[in-house]
Parts: C-alpha cells; structure tokens; sequence
C-alpha cells in the first residue's frame, strides 16, 4: 500500500507544528526531566515484566502470556509519542513532516486498538479460567491464545488503516500549528479548513464500534464470573478468584475511561487543556502503572523477580 498520498497535504506544504506539552508549562526543563524518568520508567517496567513471564516457566500460562502482549505493546505505545517531544524540547524543533505526524497516528491508532481488543481477551481468559476451570486447559491452549492475540493485533491495525488516510487527506488551509504534543486524530482534524462533521460522525460511530465490541466482552466475562464467585462456598476461593480479576479490572477502567473521553464525548466536552492532560494520562503514565498494577499486586511475579535478581530478603518482607 503506497502511504504517500494520504500522507501529502493539498496545499503543497509538509509540515505541521506542534505546540507540545512544555509551551504550557511555567518549568519546561523540569518537566522535561520528569517525563523522560517516567518514560524510562515505563521502558524498564514493562521490559523487566516480559523478561520475567518468558524466562520463568511457572508464569507460561494464558494470563501471562496476555500481560506480556500488553507490556510489549504499552513499550511500543508510549515510545510513539515520548520520544519525539523529548528530542524536540532538546533541539528546540516543534514540526513534524506530513508522513511522520500520519506514521505516528497510525501506529498510535493501531496499538491503542489492538490494546482495546487485548483487555477483552484478558477478561474472556479469566471468565473461562474461574467458570470453566476443568476446561480452561483445553479452551485456552497455546493455540487459542496465539489466535486471539493476533486477532488483536489486527483488528487494530485496521483501525489505523480507516481513519489515518482519510484525516491525513483533508486540506489543512488554517494554522498548520496542532495544539497537542503528538498526531491524534481529534486535534489534527481541528486544522482543516473543509467540513468535516460526516466524517467526525463516521469517527465517532467507528469508535462506538471500537469499543462496544470489547466492552460487551468484559462486562459480560465479569457478570459471568461475579454470578460464579457468589455461588463459591469457599471464602477462599471467593477471594483468590476477585485478586484475580481486581488487576486487570483497574486497568480497564483507567484505559477505557480515558478512551471514551477522547473519542466519543462531544466537542463542547473538550478544551486544549483538558485534552492535554487526558492524553498525557494515557499514553504516558498508564504504560508507567500497568507493570506496577500487574507485578507488585503478583505474588508469582515476585516470585519470579526472586528467583531471577536472587534478591530474596528484599521481597520477602514485601509478600507479607
């Protein structure tokens, strides 16, 4: 597929600017700082996460295998979007070519889907691992979860595939200054000087769509899993199934809710400001928590840690 097309402005320009998260900031340079150990933070995290589920055979299972497509793609997301502010604020640079601001939409576009489609998966693993636990084995063998976390994958590419070429095709006629540290959709879209209430619909139906499947994949596992746990007569295995399930619900709500907001609330709903810092919640600091929600909370990843760094004394305090 030649990308070169919808990546071209129609006014010959190629460039956009972007005003970025320090113009609003009263200490650029500490916030720089602080950004850069949060995103080497994020890095070692999630690295460290994957490391340990694929070196330790105690965590090859289903649900770990899920959190390691999830860490890899949370490296991946915020390394999209971080890096390039950074290096700006450095050199002192605030553009960005035409077909660099449509790559990064569309590998934003794409991991932020497939992530989407990856926490439904998660949640349809633990509803069959707690439902059907005599079949969990055979229901989510090796295969299975190879299936759903490429189906994953794809199913947000194509979301990146839909809506990059056609937002990076309007005219842009107005300032070519996006006011927003990186290529997303709604702030790119406020340049173009054509009328884009059809497509801002189609957008907005898109991303029901986006959700709705996912959503309807969640609520329904943990419905499902609530009505189990409630017919458990065992206390402790009543608290065993929800520990299990409290991780991951934590990330849904922090990722689906800042989604929603993004993409389906109405205009009158947004300012510069407040979208500024919805998308600096997403894409910066929940790649930061998800490895801290999934690992600390974890006893078997600690026990991983143990047993990989033999820094037993440190954690042992810490299971307690």
């Amino acid at each position: 597929m030649d990308i070169t097309p919808w990546m071209t402005n129609h006014t010959g320009r190629s460039e956009f600017f972007l005003v970025g998260l320090f113009s609003q900031s009263q200490h650029p340079a500490l916030l720089c700082v602080v950004i850069f150990v949060v995103f080497l933070m994020a890095l070692s995290g999630n690295a460290l996460l994957v490391f340990l589920i694929y070196s330790d055979t105690h965590l090859h299972t289903p649900m770990y295998f899920f959190i390691s497509q999830l860490s890899l793609m949370d490296m991946m997301y915020i390394s999209v979007t971080v890096p390039k502010m950074l290096l700006d604020q450095v050199m002192g640079v605030k553009t960005i070519s035409a077909p660099g601001c449509g790559m990064q939409m569309f590998l934003y576009l794409t991991l932020v889907g497939s992530e989407f489609f990856l926490l439904a998966a998660m949640a349809y693993d633990r509803y069959v691992a707690i439902c059907h636990p005599l079949r969990y084995p055979v229901l989510m063998n090796h295969r299975v979860c190879l299936l759903l976390a490429s189906c994953c994958w794809l199913l947000g590419s194509v979301d990146g595939f839909m809506l990059t070429p056609v937002t990076m095709t309007f005219p842009f006629c107005r300032s070519r200054e996006i006011h927003h540290f990186f290529c997303e959709v709604p702030a790119v879209m406020k340049l173009s000087c054509s009328d884009t209430a059809l497509y801002e619909t189609l957008m907005y139906l898109c991303c029901v769509l986006m959700l709705l499947v996912p959503v309807t994949v969640i609520s329904g596992s943990y419905s499902l899993i609530l009505l189990t746990v409630h017919r458990m007569s065992s206390a402790e295995g009543r608290k065993k199934a929800l520990a299990t399930c409290s991780s991951h619900m934590m990330v849904v709500a922090l990722f689906y809710g800042a989604a929603v907001y993004t993409y389906m609330l109405p205009s009158s709903y947004h300012t510069m400001e407040k979208d500024m810092v919805v998308s600096v919640f997403y894409t910066i600091l929940t790649p930061v928590l998800n490895p801290l929600i999934y690992s600390f909370r974890n006893k078997d990843v600690l026990g991983a840690m143990k047993k990989t760094l033999n820094v037993g004394p440190v954690f042992q305090k810490t299971e307690k």
